[in-house]
C-alpha cells in the first residue's frame, strides 16, 4: 500500500450518464460543525479524498470552500457536490439557491447539484428540476441529480422533463440494500449514491460483518465500504476523526469474494436510520 497521498489515484472513477466522471469514493460532511469543516476537509484531502459531498442544509459550505481554496489542488481535480435545501424548491429558487452556494463555496460551478428531498406533498420537484436543467445548460453545475427519490418520483421526472438525473443519492447500507431501486437506476442510467453507508455504525457489530472483518484483516466498516464499492455504488463516509478518515479510504488493497458480497446482501431488513422519502416533509 502506498502513501495516503497516492490513495486519490486508487479511487476509481464512475462515468455518469452525461459523460462527467465522479470519484466513486468521497468524503461527506453531514453534521460536521461549520467551525471544524475546513480542518476536517483538509484532513480528507491529505488522506487522498478528492470528492466532497456537502449540502445547503448542512450549513458548512463556507468551510468546504475555504478548504478547497487553501488545498493547493487544481479545481479540476476536486469533485464538489451540494444539495438544494428543502425551502428552496421551485424553478427560480433552485437557481438562486445555487448562486448562494457558489458564493459560499468560492466556486463558479459545482460538479453535481442535487434536489435533497422530493417533498412529494409540496408537488414542486418537477418545477425545481426544470430549474436544475437551466443551471446545467448554463454551466453552473456540470451534472444534476436527485437525492431520496423513489421510483415513482423518478418516473414522473422522466415523463415531464428532458434530463435523466445523473445520480440518485439514497440511504443504502447492509440493512437497507435498496435492491429494487438500484435495479431501476441500472436500467435508466442513473448512478447510485449511498448515504449512511454503514448505517451510522449500527451494523458494525453484526456477526456477518465481524466475521468478514476477521477473514480479510480489515475493520467491519472497511468491509461494508468495500462492499459498497464492489456492487457499484458511489459512497462517501463521514468522519471528523483523522485516523478514521484515513481508515475509511484504505479499502483498495483487498476484494470481497462473491459469496461474501451475497452474505452481506442477505442482511437487508428494510431498516432506515433516516426519514421515509414518501412522507418526509409532509
Amino acid at each position: 500500500m502506498g502513501s495516503f497521498e497516492d490513495m486519490s489515484k486508487q479511487v476509481p472513477n464512475i462515468r455518469l450518464n452525461n459523460g462527467v466522471e465522479i470519484p466513486q469514493f468521497g468524503f461527506g460532511v453531514f453534521q460536521v460543525p461549520p467551525d471544524q469543516t475546513a480542518d476536517t476537509v483538509r484532513e480528507a484531502f491529505a488522506a487522498g479524498y478528492r470528492h466532497i459531498d456537502t449540502a445547503q442544509m448542512y450549513g458548512n459550505e463556507e468551510g468546504v470552500g475555504e478548504a478547497i481554496k487553501n488545498s493547493g489542488l487544481a479545481r479540476e481535480d476536486i469533485f464538489v457536490t451540494t444539495k438544494l435545501n428543502n425551502q428552496g424548491h421551485g424553478y427560480d429558487s433552485a437557481i438562486s439557491e445555487l448562486e448562494e452556494s457558489l458564493r459560499k463555496l468560492q466556486l463558479d460551478h459545482v460538479d453535481l447539484y442535487l434536489i435533497h428531498w422530493p417533498l412529494p406533498h409540496q408537488d414542486r420537484y418537477v418545477d425545481t428540476w426544470k430549474g436544475f436543467e437551466k443551471l446545467l445548460a448554463d454551466g453552473k453545475a456540470r451534472s444534476i441529480g436527485v437525492s431520496n427519490f423513489q421510483t415513482a418520483h423518478l418516473d414522473r421526472l422522466a415523463k415531464e422533463t428532458d434530463t435523466v438525473p445523473a445520480v440518485n443519492q439514497i440511504e443504502l447500507h447492509p440493512k437497507l440494500t435498496q435492491t429494487e431501486l438500484r435495479e431501476y437506476h441500472q436500467a435508466h442510467g442513473i448512478g447510485t449514491e449511498a448515504w449512511s453507508p454503514i448505517a451510522k455504525g449500527e451494523v458494525l457489530n453484526e456477526q456477518t460483518l465481524t466475521s468478514l472483518a476477521e477473514k480479510y484483516d480489515k475493520s467491519p466498516a472497511q468491509v461494508v465500504l468495500r462492499w459498497q464499492v464492489q456492487v457499484g455504488n458511489i459512497v462517501f463516509p463521514k468522519s471528523a476523526n483523522p485516523a478514521r478518515i484515513r481508515e475509511n479510504i484504505d479499502i483498495f488493497d483487498f476484494e470481497l469474494a462473491a459469496d461474501d458480497i451475497a452474505a452481506i446482501e442477505t442482511m437487508d431488513a428494510g431498516y432506515r436510520t433516516g426519514p421515509d422519502p414518501d412522507t418526509f416533509g409532509s
